[in-house]
């Protein structure tokens, strides 16, 4: 109740910061004793919040008291007043009950602001006369010793109690002097010491314990009898003081088997609370009785005998498992009777008779005809019974079993076992069986194992043996090029013997593992006019099979290769082949349409094998991935069909769960961290970008124009780089320039081939409109390095521009990118437009 009241509370504080007080409160508020219902306790009244917003009705109210009381309730007098009223539902008793009670009043208005008071009310007795005084709390004291006999027995007081508002009520107090009990009682009866038998029914009476008060003559008192010691066997009538059995007494168990006495203490008191007592010592002695019959630990028994024991052998001794539990003699003392059951009387003896000791003194040959007759199995029954009266008895039941020898040793039907196995024979593959035999009977089962042996790198049991029949088996499958021959000890045990026997499994060797080729997969790219024959990019795989020759590959070219311009070469007989382009592309006429290739190329290990072995040989067979990307020519534009889209629209629905707050969090703090980390990045990258590659926007340009073209003649110059490789080994001529480039024919790259090696036929213009000027190789280094400055610049400038937002149309605009060539090119030839 009281986490209930701070939680209302709380929620009236937390609620928009509006105010609803209680007026008046807390307080401490005054009533009589035994005031009539509607006596008025304490007026209050309410200040209403911010809003306006009316109490509801049926507020305030008194939510909780301490202590809990339904004495008094909540009046509405007039608009925002209210007063605490007595209900008259209890009576308020001084004497009786608590005077001062703190009642939690608590308001809520429409809007939910709420607040809670307390208010304390209490009440007083008045008038106190001289033998008598009041404290401030309502507690009335005596001022002088009181005594009965000197006739003082009973005063009358006027009680009074007055509220802060002056207004009072009183009422009439009636003490009386009650007389002290001061005689202690007397035992009268005279037995101290009680003998009992064991096993009395609980109710039964053992002992009758009296006394008197010699305070009977003042007045009245009835005596209460007890036990003050912790007694589990007895009880004791509280009024008359007779002793009586509670629960079972057995003499023969627990403390009472080493100590048969009981001690007792009886108090007699002539009040419940207070008064005056006396203690007593009383003590009872259990006897035994003969009340629990001679048995045993257990009535059965089964004795295992060897088929050679000699007669007179001791098969059992019945005293070391057969008792009696009374605590006394004779009752705890016990015989046995003479041994009976068929077939038992010549074979077995109770020697000396009565002593429960059983010998043998017949045969029990495991294979003598009599004895198989029985089944080598024999009954003797014997009776356990006491010595004294009522004679209990009970049988005893002893099973004799013969069991045979161990005459012959346990062997294998080999001395050693080999056994062949595949290595690509799956799991649970039955290697081979191992048998072991004993020829004493009766036959028993026996066990196979695996001692030691059978292990692998990455198996600890290669094997399995079924410990029943000795089938070997396989747990994984085995590999020939990592262990070829496995030796193992496996044993057979039949719980008498054990022999072992040594297993070796030879692995035989198969085709099972894959030619593995380097690299298993590449990238290359070609320009499309490579020569046929040319080994693409000097590239080369490298193939090795742990089970086979190197001249066993054959290569061949799967999927992808669309009209066949690839092939391998030596396309076999050895494990180093060559990517050679066999013709040339023909994308002007239509005949090829694809400028990236996908192949799939197979790597097999039947290239030593004929047509007809092939069909019934393992053949094994690797995969290598190659992608090929064809350069396009310079100026050879390509269109590309947009690829259609398809949207795919998913719809989850997120349950929350409230036990998962954390994952929202964790997801959250991780977004933020990534979010930095992305900021961080990107700050770090332009200050890179700003500090090594500033971009500079030349707005005069020099044309550059062919020799013997005018000057008139405009056209664009489209110019994209890609650095990919800084060896080249071919040369090509331009056909728009006719000047010598140098190319890559693995990646692709161009580059105009050295000066020094080719006279250039450029033509310059000055912004001004100079006549164009021409480069011999008669100038001096001081020229020819000039040329070679403006032509990198200009080549350096269409760089940056493709490489930035794309090249700059006629107005000085930048162009679409995606109408570019995306064709790999190291330097695209320049061509000659209109100066500015």
């Amino acid at each position: 109740m009281q986490e209930a009241i701070i939680l209302l509370a709380l929620l009236g504080a937390m609620s928009g910061g509006e105010t609803l007080h209680l007026i008046l409160l807390p307080a401490t508020g005054n009533v009589a004793e035994n005031s009539p219902p509607g006596t008025s306790v304490h007026k209050f009244s309410v200040k209403l919040s911010a809003s306006l917003s009316p109490v509801i009705p049926g507020f305030p109210q008194i939510i909780n008291s301490n202590p809990l009381t339904e004495a008094f309730r909540v009046n509405w007098l007039s608009g925002t007043y209210f007063e605490v009223v007595t209900t008259g539902m209890e009576q308020l008793d001084f004497e009786t009950g608590p005077n001062i009670f703190d009642l939690q009043i608590y308001v809520k208005d429409e809007v939910g602001v709420t607040d809670l008071q307390v208010l304390t009310v209490q009440y007083f007795l008045i008038s106190p006369p001289k033998s008598f005084r009041m404290s401030a709390n309502g507690t009335l004291f005596s001022t002088t010793e009181l005594d009965f006999e000197a006739g003082h027995r009973s005063f009358h007081l006027i009680v009074e109690v007055r509220d802060s508002g002056g207004l009072k009520a009183s009422t009439e107090l009636q003490v009386n002097i009650v007389n002290l009990n001061d005689e202690v009682p007397r035992f009268t009866s005279p037995t101290r010491v009680y003998t009992i038998l064991e096993e009395l029914s609980p109710g039964t009476i053992v002992a009758n314990i009296t006394a008197e008060d010699p305070d009977d003559e003042g007045f009245p008192s009835h005596l209460l009898y007890s036990i003050t010691t912790v007694s589990k066997y007895f009880m004791i009538n509280q009024l008359t003081g007779t002793i009586q059995v509670a629960q079972r007494i057995d003499r023969d168990a627990g403390e009472l088997r080493q100590n048969p006495t009981i001690s007792l203490e009886v108090l007699v008191k002539d009040r419940p609370y207070g008064g005056q007592e006396n203690r007593i010592q009383i003590t009872f002695i259990v006897e035994d009785v003969n009340d629990n019959p001679a048995t045993c630990q257990k009535f059965t028994f089964s004795i295992m005998v060897p088929e050679r024991t000699a007669k007179g052998t001791l098969l059992l001794d019945l005293n070391k498992f057969c008792f009696d539990d009374d605590s006394e003699a004779p009752n705890n003392r016990f015989n046995f009777t003479m041994p009976s059951g068929v077939g038992s009387g010549s074979r077995f003896l109770q020697d000396p008779a009565g002593s429960g000791k059983i010998v043998l003194i017949g045969d029990l040959d495991y294979e003598n005809p009599s004895n198989l007759a029985a089944g080598n199995k024999y009954t003797v029954i014997i009776q356990v019974q006491d010595v004294a009266p009522p004679y209990y008895k009970n049988n005893v039941y002893v099973y004799i079993l013969t069991s045979p020898e161990n005459e012959f040793p346990l062997i294998f039907d080999r001395p050693s076992y080999v056994f062949d196995v595949s290595e690509r024979r799956p799991a649970r593959t039955r290697v081979g069986q191992v048998r072991a035999t004993d020829k004493d009977l009766p036959q028993s089962s026996l066990v196979y194992s695996i001692s030691t042996g059978g292990a692998s790198l990455q198996y600890p049991n290669v094997f399995w043996i079924n410990p029943k029949t000795g089938e070997l088996q396989l747990v994984t499958k085995v590999d020939y090029e990592t262990t070829p021959i496995y030796i193992l000890r496996i044993q057979a045990t039949n719980n008498e013997d054990t022999s072992s026997v040594t297993v070796t499994v030879n692995i035989l060797e198969e085709n099972d593992e894959k030619p593995i080729c380097t690299p298993n997969s590449y990238f290359l790219a070609l320009p499309v006019d490579l020569k046929v024959g040319t080994n693409i990019q000097n590239f080369k795989l490298t193939c090795t099979d742990l089970d086979s020759s190197p001249r066993s590959f054959r290569y061949s070219i799967g999927p992808g290769n669309v009209n066949n311009h690839f092939t391998f070469s030596p396309n076999a007989g050895s494990n180093v082949t060559r990517l050679l382009l066999t013709s040339r592309f023909d994308y002007a006429g239509g005949f090829d349409k694809i400028w990236d290739y996908k192949l799939l190329v197979y790597v097999t290990d039947d290239n030593l094998l004929s047509d007809r072995k092939k069909a019934e040989a393992l053949v094994e067979t690797g995969t290598v991935t190659l992608s090929i990307k064809v350069i396009p020519h310079p100026t050879t534009i390509i269109t590309t069909t947009p690829r259609p889209r398809v949207t795919y629209q998913v719809l989850r629905k997120n349950i929350y769960s409230p036990s998962a707050w954390y994952v929202p969090f964790v997801i959250t703090l991780g977004s933020i961290l990534l979010l930095g980390l992305l900021v961080y990045l990107v700050v770090l990258l332009a200050k890179a970008i700003h500090r090594h590659c500033p971009c500079k926007t030349g707005k005069n340009k020099e044309p550059l124009t062919k020799k013997g073209e005018t000057k008139t003649a405009e056209r664009d110059v489209v110019v994209e780089t890609i650095q990919m490789n800084t060896i080249f080994d071919g040369e090509a001529i331009d056909p728009v320039t006719g000047e010598t480039y140098e190319f890559n024919s693995k990646t692709g790259a161009r580059k105009w081939k050295d000066p020094l090696t080719q006279m250039p036929k450029w033509k310059e213009s000055s912004h001004q409109g100079a006549a164009p000027r021409r480069v011999t190789a008669g100038e001096g280094m001081g020229s020819l390095r000039s040329a070679n400055r403006e032509e990198d610049e200009l080549s350096g400038k269409a760089w940056a521009e493709d490489a930035g937002l794309g090249s700059r149309n006629e107005g000085g605009k930048l162009g679409n990118p995606k109408n570019r060539n995306p064709a790999f090119m190291n330097r695209a030839s320049p061509k000659p437009h209109p100066g500015k």
